[in-house]
């Protein structure tokens, strides 16, 4: 099954001819103190039991902004930030590697803060930074929720694909990518970038900005490991439960259809359960904020 929001999702950014330019960030994030660390930056809010939120590739802390406020009543929410993504400095992201930092970074400053067990919830690609860190560290995870993420986006673009045999495209992409920076952002190629990522025109026009502030030399990196790393063959050691939230349409697929390829996809998994979303595409939280923040609280309790 070809998925084409999911193609989307993975390959987008291989367009985008964007540089990078400020952010202004939501008042209520703003005021949260932030913490730098190589690979990402943090914002605490809250009091609670910890819930880590990990945006996907090129978006920023803010794509949790519908469900953050709310979950900071109960709960220390720990949002995360790749460097480089919202205009500022890209650290060490310049680096390879990336993913492999976000989930170190990740273990340290949760073991610096002695926050014990934690709730995590990513989205794409901090999906998959998810089901690494549930892989390395299992003592520290109570419990993960990944948003429209597949343990390899390869099979996206080739159902045989292995990391391997896509590591060409891959690195092709990454090229193309990183050339961009320095250069006049394109409209034309942002918007055939986001087309097909949400249903809502506000919330295209949200992903628009989003990207057009993250560097092309960070994007590229991380579309570039996100493309080639396969954790499919550890997931039958994941004992971390892991909830599945699965956006539909009928439009694509339609429900069963879709639920069934992602059901295919984390079949080896022993503590898995997917949560279908309807009417939206790879932006689930900005196509159905309510039905995304009852699946999160649900998760969460």
């Amino acid at each position: 099954m070809r998925c084409y929001a999911l193609i989307l999702a993975a390959c987008a950014a291989s367009t985008l001819t964007w540089s990078a330019v400020a952010n202004s960030q939501p008042a209520a994030q703003a005021a949260a103190v932030e913490e730098r660390l190589p690979h990402i930056s943090i914002q605490a809010i809250g009091e609670g039991s910890p819930v880590v939120l990990i945006p996907g590739l090129a978006t920023p802390r803010a794509v949790w902004d519908g469900i953050a406020p709310d979950l900071a009543k109960a709960h220390r929410v720990i949002l995360v930030q790749v460097n480089g993504v919202a205009g500022d400095n890209p650290g060490a992201n310049l680096q390879p590697a990336v993913l492999d930092g976000i989930v170190a970074d990740l273990h340290s400053y949760l073991a610096r803060h002695h926050l014990g067990r934690v709730a995590m919830i990513g989205h794409s690609m901090g999906g998959l930074a998810g089901l690494m860190f549930a892989k390395a560290h299992p003592d520290k995870l109570d419990r993960l929720m990944v948003v429209d993420t597949l343990p390899f986006f390869g099979v996206l673009m080739d159902p045989a694909a292995t990391a391997a045999s896509l590591k060409p495209t891959a690195q092709m992409m990454r090229a193309k990518i990183a050339s961009a920076y320095g250069k006049p952002a394109d409209a034309a190629a942002i918007e055939a970038s986001v087309k097909g990522l949400a249903l809502k025109p506000e919330s295209v026009a949200r992903m628009k900005q989003w990207g057009a502030a993250a560097d092309p030399r960070v994007t590229a990196e991380v579309l570039y490991e996100d493309l080639i790393t396969d954790v499919r063959p550890q997931l039958h050691g994941i004992t971390t439960p892991i909830t599945v939230i699965v956006p539909w349409s009928d439009t694509a697929f339609g429900e069963e259809r879709t639920l069934g390829f992602y059901k295919r996809q984390y079949a080896t998994a022993p503590r898995v359960s997917l949560v279908g979303i309807g009417d939206a595409a790879h932006f689930v939280m900005l196509d159905q904020p309510e039905k995304f923040a009852a699946a999160v609280q649900a998760f969460v309790k």
